[in-house]
């Protein structure tokens, strides 16, 4: 890839969020519609050098938004510079650049030898999977992930000695189309994550339509991703749900994404109204179009009983409550019941560590709609949750519900994903840890709602027993969710950008919960079924704390790291984690 010089990084503060741009007028989609149209054979046919060519382009251009980038995301969330939002902002963007590097290094591989090349070893699996291991790459790998491991698992499909990839690239006479894809409003990379996988991994062009919370990204990414924009294969358009339904109907449109919500999926696919609901119940759907969907979780947080020392506590508490307040918990990834052991003598002592941490945790804007109401809701039904921290107006405290009774499955904390700054906390009856895992993952699969991302946390002392290992990597095979995070939670699934990202295989439209498809699949697998991080149990140093003063720094270095990945700034990267 193209390496160039950067201008100096000045972060613009916005004093003020800024209005939504207006709704595209009819004229202007419909002229958007046929554009795509006249360009999605030229974009499937199009050389795998121009390709790379594009991608080229937007690693030089996407550099010269990038301060505009985060200073507009923390005015509309109401965040501050120099803290750890504004590092969530810089996340955003990292994310960005390694989907870039990874999608140009696998087309790259795909011109040279005709199909992508796996950066690690592959390994056939039982039951007919592929395990390919993806991360660490290289020594700056092992460097700047320090002790973090990620791979893919993939379905054996019997067609060969490798999994099956890059299918769009096999095909003599590829045929082309349009997506429609319909934007996530509340984490900045998700619209380009979305839109890169349709054009470059599924190859079709795309009418991009935004979502009104975070519209105001629209005239940047139309401005870094100009390489796709100016020749027509990429369309921003802007409305609510309305023209999203419309467009969903579109005879020019055949195939759609959304990242979001599961009612939304809903309303699309079924209609509203009791007619939508009768026709869900039916099985009977509005659409007879591919609809993939990215659509959220009760993030499940498994803790394996162990020798913990009050210091192990501290950290794991500041790990897991950090969790829960970045992007002031307007997150898919972010953990949503902690499972613990009903009779280990620490779960008390757990619980209240976090709740003390997310005490001294500055609150924020609950910028994101529906979030007040929803907070009301949770907490009727549960009037014991701790109220946490210190609120100001438009804010809302963190919120913890521990001890929720997980006989009662129909709990709030059990059937609906609570997208703000609020989880629980219930307990399972086991005989020891090994009988705890199996329960766990039990009421993990059958329990909660969603499969997007589930966690294992579990101290290394207890690993040393071979029958707890053991009982760990079967609960990591059994876990029916899209990422298993062994010592981290879902972000470090999400950040990889090169683990296939989304729900476990097998949702149906008539019960989407966490959704159909996967993104970030730069490595282009055509049947992934989960993914597997593992990272240490405590990360020293860990810039990504909430009371780290410095992280917002390191997270600056990353993203220069991630778009130009050379010595000079991977140790600028290594020293800003060190003082942070």
């Amino acid at each position: 890839m193209v390496q160039v010089q950067n201008p100096t990084r000045v972060v613009h503060v916005f004093e003020r969020p800024f209005p939504p741009p207006p709704q595209t007028s009819a004229d202007a989609v419909e002229a958007a519609l046929a554009t795509l149209q006249n360009t999605k054979q030229r974009w499937a046919d199009l050389p795998i050098n121009d390709r790379i060519a594009i991608l080229d382009q937007i690693h030089n251009d996407l550099p010269g938004v990038e301060s505009r980038w985060v200073g507009m995301g923390m005015a509309a969330k109401g965040s501050r510079p120099r803290t750890m939002a504004e590092g969530e902002e810089w996340f955003a963007l990292t994310v960005m650049y390694r989907n870039l590097r990874y999608l140009h290094d696998t087309l790259l591989d795909i011109a040279k030898n005709g199909q992508p090349r796996l950066p690690g070893k592959l390994c056939w699996k039982d039951a007919g999977f592929w395990k390919a291991e993806l991360v660490p790459q290289n020594w700056q790998d092992r460097l700047s992930l320090l002790g973090i491991r990620a791979e893919a698992w993939i379905k054996d499909t019997y067609k060969g000695d490798v999994p099956a990839m890059a299918a769009f690239y096999g095909q003599e006479k590829p045929v082309g189309k349009v997506a429609l894809v319909l934007g996530a409003g509340n984490v900045s990379s998700l619209p380009a994550g979305d839109f890169l996988n349709k054009l470059f991994v599924e190859g079709q062009v795309v009418l991009f339509k935004m979502n009104p919370v975070n519209s105001y990204l629209g005239d940047l990414l139309k401005e870094g991703f100009r390489a796709l924009v100016e020749p027509g294969y990429l369309k921003i358009v802007y409305g609510g749900p309305a023209l999203g339904t419309y467009l969903s109907q579109h005879p020019l449109i055949d195939e759609i994404h959304l990242t979001g919500s599961d009612r939304t999926y809903e309303a699309v696919t079924f209609g509203n109204g009791e007619e939508g609901k009768q026709r869900k119940k039916e099985k009977s759907p509005l659409l007879q179009k591919r609809f993939t969907a990215e659509l959220g979780n009760i993030s499940p947080v498994i803790v394996v009983p162990g020798p913990w020392s009050q210091r192990d506590i501290g950290k794991q508490a500041a790990k897991y409550g950090t969790a829960l307040v970045a992007n002031a918990g307007f997150s898919c990834v972010t953990p949503r019941v902690f499972i613990q052991m009903e009779n280990w003598n620490q779960r008390e002592t757990f619980n209240n560590a976090i709740s003390d941490y997310l005490s001294k945790v500055e609150t924020r804007q609950a910028y994101y709609p529906g979030a007040e109401n929803l907070h009301q809701e949770f907490t009727q039904s549960h009037p014991e949750a701790r109220h946490l921290g210190g609120p100001g107006v438009g804010e809302l405290p963190w919120t913890f519900i521990p001890k929720v009774d997980s006989t009662n499955l129909e709990d709030i904390c059990f059937r609906r994903e609570a997208f703000l700054g609020l989880f629980a906390e219930t307990a399972l009856a086991a005989d020891d840890p090994i009988d705890f895992l199996t329960k766990a993952v039990k009421f993990a699969n059958e329990q909660l709602w969603g499969s997007l991302c589930a966690s294992i946390v579990v101290h290394p002392k207890s690993l040393r027993d071979p029958l707890i290992a053991a009982a760990v990597e079967k609960a990591i095979a059994d876990l029916r969710y899209g990422s298993v995070v062994v010592n981290h939670w879902g972000a470090l699934a999400y950040y990889m950008a090169i683990t296939p990202w989304g729900a476990y295989p097998g949702h149906e439209m008539h019960d989407i919960q966490s959704g159909i498809g996967k993104v970030h699949n730069p490595l282009m697998f055509d049947q992934a079924e989960k993914s597997v991080i593992r990272a240490p149990f405590i990360s020293n140093p860990d810039p990504y704390v909430a009371h780290a003063k410095r992280s917002y720094q390191y997270f600056r270095r990353d993203t220069r790291y991630q778009h130009e990945p050379g010595v000079g700034n991977l140790l600028k990267l290594l020293w800003a984690a060190a003082v942070s």
